[in-house]
């Protein structure tokens, strides 16, 4: 094979606590990628609502092209990948209106119910195949016009994340379909808003950009960008807008008979479909099909991941701080299968004291009540790895093929414990990382869009070519079969 050699390309990969800027170079069908810049992504409260703020964010864009600048390398392009469903309002002439909210947001607790005097869930599940939750971009901006907000009248268009900050960098429009997809608003059959609901939440098409597709080049960097950065010639692309997306491009598969695990903040477990898969058992147990970089359907359930220990993190932190290593070792010297919490119970969206919330849940179900760090960290681990094993037989009856191997992507893919814990549960092998998953598929979405990589098989044989993974086969299964039996019995809904 001849020796290839192509220009780089710079991931601005956002998640819902910090975000960062990798530079990646495809040479010799291995990608090379370098951390630029990281910097944190909070969540600003403002009069007892919860925001992200636009601006740092863009600043934190543009510092990070500056310092793009001062390499050697030549770049081609950007691209901008972030969480899903939250948006940005502009005025006719291009102005943003407020600070977007967050997800996070107690504005929209119940919003879902509301909604359905218009339309009923199960007719808007038909219509959109999301799983129904309180923060999906509809119920944001149901809520938003029930409250009679201000900014209703003058706003022009809503942006999703990713496209806000990539119009704020070169001044078009646009709606990219990943990020999209999460809003509970795209027909999964058309890839287009659906009227039926825009008009139930007083809106129209034209409040939206023209929907494009993952590699699209959006156009140039600004005059203001150039000034600013010292940058003249650079493409802004329509990457996977939506992180997951961009993570699952990058599975480093071999084949089709695989279940994936996005894992950090949100666990995303899902499997790849030609079509979307809407029907009575998906309305049941509430998956979502989101739109797949390629224009494959994500067929997936969101299960609370890493923002269980992010939250304890912050309260333990307030003692000392712990890092994520001393957790897992506390974790690991703990008595095991102590107790179990659903993750997905809906006392752990945003509570005031996680480790509070896992107590009172413990109380609650008559279980022993963790104390420690490690006893909560492994409760919370083993909990997890539960509710993979819970999901993932669903997928199960779902998949039109069988499910042989489960990939684990993303930050949570280093944890080996919990990796070893996930393989004993679900009974099959776990293969873990990349986990930097996300950044890859950005930055080969670029490099395809630049012809410098031509299909998604040629992306997942070059992460395969450029990570080390680590495959984690099943043990102790009869234990942990009679430990999912256990977690059943304590098993509160979400």
């Amino acid at each position: 094979m001849s020796e290839r050699k192509f220009n780089s390309f710079l991931a601005i990969d956002l998640g819902a606590s910090s975000g960062r800027a990798i530079l990646g170079t495809i040479h010799n069908d291995q990608l090379s990628m370098k951390e630029i810049r990281r910097f944190p992504n909070p969540i600003i409260e403002v009069n007892n609502h919860q925001y992200w703020d636009l601006f740092f964010l863009y600043q934190q864009v543009i510092e990070s092209l500056k310092e793009v600048r001062q390499l050697t390398q030549t770049v081609t392009s950007v691209g901008i990948d972030t969480w899903g469903v939250d948006y940005v309002c502009f005025t006719k002439d291009g102005e943003p209106l407020r600070m977007p909210y967050s997800y996070r947001d107690k504005r929209t607790n119940g919003a879902a119910d509301r909604f359905f005097d218009k339309i009923s869930k199960k007719e808007l599940y038909q219509r959109t195949g999301i799983q129904i939750m309180d923060f999906n971009t509809i119920f944001q901006l149901d809520t938003q016009q029930n409250e009679k907000n201000g900014i209703n009248s003058i706003t022009d268009k809503i942006l999703f994340m990713p496209d806000a900050l990539s119009y704020m960098l070169t001044g078009k429009m646009v709606t990219e379909y990943t990020i999209a997809s999460t809003s509970q608003i795209i027909n999964p059959y058309t890839k287009e808003m659906d009227p039926t609901l825009l008009e139930a939440i007083g809106l129209t098409p034209n409040h939206f950009a023209p929907v494009v597709f993952s590699g699209e080049v959006i156009g140039n960097i600004s005059e203001t960008v150039q000034r600013l950065t010292g940058i003249k010639e650079l493409s802004v692309v329509a990457v996977a807008g939506h992180d997951t997306a961009s993570a699952v491009l990058s599975v480093p598969v071999i084949g089709e008979n695989f279940a994936y695990l996005s894992s950090g903040t949100w666990s995303l477990m899902g499997i790849e479909s030609e079509q979307p898969v809407i029907n009575e058992e998906t309305y049941s147990l509430n998956f979502t099909n989101e739109g797949g970089a390629d224009g494959t359907i994500r067929l997936l359930k969101n299960i609370c991941g890493m923002w269980l220990i992010e939250r304890c993190k912050k309260e333990w932190d307030q003692d000392h701080p712990h890092t994520y290593e001393e957790i897992v070792a506390a974790a690991l010297q703990s008595k095991p299968f102590q107790c179990f919490i659903n993750p997905d119970a809906s006392c752990f969206a945003n509570p005031t004291s996680m480790i509070g919330a896992i107590q009172e849940y413990c109380r609650k179900t008559n279980q022993y009540v963790p104390v420690t760090v490690g006893e909560i960290a492994r409760s919370i681990y083993e909990s997890l790895a539960l509710r993979y094993r819970q999901v993932l037989g669903n997928l199960q009856r779902l998949a039109s093929f069988p499910i042989e191997t489960l990939h684990i992507i993303g930050g949570g893919s280093k944890n080996q414990m919990l990796n070893a814990f996930t393989a004993n549960a679900i009974g099959i092998p776990v293969v873990a990382g990349p986990s930097e998953a996300t950044a890859m598929g950005n930055i080969l979405l670029q490099a395809k869009a630049a012809g410098a990589v031509q299909s998604k098989n040629e992306i997942r044989r070059i992460v395969r070519n450029s990570s080390e993974l680590e495959t984690f086969e099943p043990v102790n299964r009869d234990e942990w079969n009679q430990q999912y039996e256990q977690y059943l019995s304590v098993y509160l809904d979400e």
